[in-house]
């Protein structure tokens, strides 16, 4: 995430009186509630692990062991048992 300088944006008054709080540090100013994205809103990542999770839940059931799929997708045991128990949970 970049950052926008105060002064190119803030009327003098509104700096100064951030200043009082905080002087030459970042500060992370967060989005109105009603204008918050999911996490993954901007990218394909959320589908790419939708489609990752499906894969791995259909190699599970095409009878690949727990340890061989965590193996080959990279992940931990704990990780490919909590996607085949959630996706069991989804798809019943």
């Amino acid at each position: 995430m970049g950052y926008i300088r105060a002064e190119e944006i803030l009327p003098l008054e509104v700096i100064r009186l951030i200043q009082q709080y905080v002087d030459g540090e970042n500060v992370y100013i967060p989005r109105k509630d009603g204008s918050r994205q999911q996490w993954g809103a901007k990218t394909r990542i959320r589908q790419e692990m939708s489609d990752r999770n499906l894969r791995i839940y259909n190699d599970y059931l095409a009878g690949h062991n727990i340890e061989s799929i965590a193996r080959d997708y990279y992940l931990s045991v704990k990780s490919i048992q909590r996607i085949v128990r959630e996706m069991k949970v989804n798809n019943d």
